[in-house]
């Protein structure tokens, strides 16, 4: 969730602190802080709020000195206000911390019995009492850092300075990831390698348990029990520029209108464009002809690209798909085998839950496959093969381009699945990916045509405090993918349902207060799914209908807007039906005046269980 970052330079740290705080305020925006020390002294500035308030305070009252750690919160123990914002000050220690200290309830009765005094409702606070204590007990500063990581347990990316040492910086990782950057003459540390490129390419990352102290000419790593160890470096392909918006008012929005862009490349990697064929190393990474299931776990808006995956991997290939969210993947203890493999799904990479579900998967010896937009990532790095989404950086909290990109990779493995099993046959093959190709265009074309009407459509959606999503097919997890995005971006209440369920409960909610949201293309599931929208007709529902030029055709029901997609491929379906929903959030949360790419309480990088 936060964000972390440290410089050990031969000039002032501090505005670039801030700078590289600014690639990492996806994590978190409920404060910001800096701290560096000048002349023997901690000093720090912090700020409630989003990271331009803490930016003001530094242009009235800035911060010498040539080391420094900064911090954006996500806040998860004590309200966001400055006295909880990052780095905290105990004594001549400095912290700033990504993470939850699960143990901190019992550590801060053991240090308060103990004479400390604290001045936060932070978990990360024990953490800087700790340390003072060690070193008021005379230990070294090694020593002290070496036994804080022997008491606290739970989530952690540490960064720490000390008073009387201005020239290192002290990390340790338990969970959330941190990666060191060399320069020349400086050394750097941030939460991701983004945080770092406009620093450098060269790259470690700490591995789970390690602890490093950090200097000008580079880092000293150990494992938690302080011995020596080593990790590579690696060149980092993270982008060095800035994400700007363009001519575009929010990040959301150029990432919605980036998605044909990002999708040809996604497509470009996975088959082969003139023999419209999938590519053999895509079907060679996990050996789909000899596996007796596949596991899918992830989290959010991942998860649900997953359970489409669901439906293409057991029609396309008949293999049998067990899918769970990833907070409660190990919690039901799966009977797993080796014949089985597992796909992880994660823009970042770095979502805590669905790491600990993909090492729960590697424990039982299961062949790992990771769904990401992040190549360096920790589940990356911890898989057996990596499929990239090639989306590039996505700014917006809610995501958009990733979750197309998403499930075009899983649309291509699929076929790839398909193929190797012996079910599809060459001319099925050939059939399946020209109508992937065709994809972008088909969605450029879409986002020209429907967004004026989406636009007046949200000023209507805006007045209700209640809307419910159907879907039959692929089009049941794209109805809940539209109530999420709506839920975290308007914060108006939605639900998702499977058009079939409606008589079984929802339908009780039906009023002409209530709008129903109907996504049915003209495919296996229309008549149904038809049948379903009479029921809400009945009973005084407004319908928004979102269909494609067949559908619209062979429905006469009375609706409050109907949104008209070209006829489209059932394989393709979900990914340029995405594009209407994602565009009715978005334009509903700008007429409400929301912060869009933003959202209040959310952070994009979940790094915390």
């Amino acid at each position: 969730m936060c964000g972390i970052v440290g410089i050990v330079g031969k000039e002032p740290v501090a505005e670039r602190l801030v700078d590289a705080l600014r690639r990492l305020e996806y994590r978190g925006y409920d404060s910001a802080g800096v701290a560096t020390i000048h002349d023997g002294v901690l000093e720090r500035r912090r700020a409630e709020g989003k990271l331009f308030n803490l930016e003001k305070k530094l242009a009235s009252e800035p911060l010498a000195g040539n080391i420094g750690i900064a911090h954006t919160r996500w806040a998860t123990h004590g309200v966001p206000n400055e006295t909880n914002a990052h780095p905290h000050f105990v004594d001549g220690v400095a912290v700033v911390h990504n993470g939850i200290i699960e143990n901190f309830s019992e550590l801060k009765d053991e240090l308060s019995a103990d004479g400390a005094t604290f001045e936060t409702q932070t978990d990360t606070e024990v953490v800087a009492q700790l340390l003072a204590r060690s070193r008021r007990a005379g230990m070294g500063r090694r020593e002290a850092m070496l036994a804080m990581l022997k008491q606290v347990t739970g989530a952690y990316a540490l960064a720490v300075i000390f008073a009387d040492d201005p020239s290192t910086i002290m990390a340790a990782r338990s969970g959330p990831p941190l990666a060191i950057g060399y320069g020349r003459g400086e050394t750097y540390l941030g939460s991701d390698a983004i945080a770092l490129a406009p620093f450098t390419n060269e790259i470690t990352y700490l591995v789970d348990g390690d602890w490093a102290v950090i200097g000008r000419d580079g880092a000293f790593i150990f494992d938690h029990d302080g011995n020596a160890v080593e990790r590579p470096r690696q060149i980092t392909q993270a982008a060095a520029y800035m994400v700007d918006k363009g001519n575009h008012r929010h990040f959301m929005e150029k990432e919605i209108y980036e998605q044909p862009e990002v999708i040809s490349h996604a497509l470009a990697h996975y088959v082969d464009l003139g023999a419209h064929t999938v590519r053999t190393a895509v079907s060679d990474a996990i050996d789909f002809a000899s596996l007796r299931g596949l596991t899918i776990s992830a989290c959010g808006t991942a998860y649900l690209a997953g359970l489409i995956g669901k439906y293409w991997f057991e029609r396309y290939a008949r293999l049998p798909v067990e899918i769970d969210v990833a907070s409660e993947f190990r919690y039901r203890e799966i009977p797993l085998s080796t014949d089985q493999a597992a796909l992880f799904i994660s823009q970042s990479g770095e979502t805590a839950d669905t790491l600990a579900s993909l090492r729960y998967c590697h424990d039982a010896g299961l062949k790992i496959g990771a769904v990401v937009n992040v190549r360096e990532s920790t589940i990356a790095r911890e898989s057996d093969a990596v499929f990239p989404i090639l989306a590039g950086p996505e700014i917006g909290v809610a995501s958009t381009k990733a979750f197309t990109c998403q499930l075009t990779v899983l649309a291509s493995l699929a076929i790839a699945a398909g193929k190797a099993r012996g079910l599809i046959q060459a001319d099925e093959e050939r059939q399946l990916v020209r109508q992937l190709t065709e994809m972008p265009r088909l969605m450029s074309g879409v986002l020209n045509s429907i967004e004026p009407q989406i636009e007046a459509l949200s000023r209507e959606l805006s007045k209700y405090k209640d809307v419910l999503y159907l879907g039959r097919g692929t089009s049941y997890p794209l109805a809940l993918e539209g109530a999420l995005k709506l839920k975290e971006i308007s914060y108006i209440h939605a639900e998702g349902y499977a058009a079939g369920e409606l008589k079984h409960g929802p339908i009780a909610l039906i009023d002409e207060n209530m709008p129903v949201i109907v996504i049915a293309p003209h495919d296996r599931f229309f008549e149904k799914t038809v049948s379903n929208m009479q029921e809400v007709a009945a009973r005084g529902g407004k319908i928004i209908f979102i269909t494609d030029e067949r559908g619209a055709a062979a429905s006469k029901l009375p609706t409050m807007a109907t949104i008209t997609l070209p006829n489209v491929a059932e394989i393709i379906a979900p990914m340029v039906f995405s594009l209407p929903i994602q565009l009715l959030a978005y334009h509903t949360a700008v007429f409400m005046g929301t912060d869009v790419d933003q959202p209040r309480n959310l952070a994009k990088s979940v790094t915390v269980e």
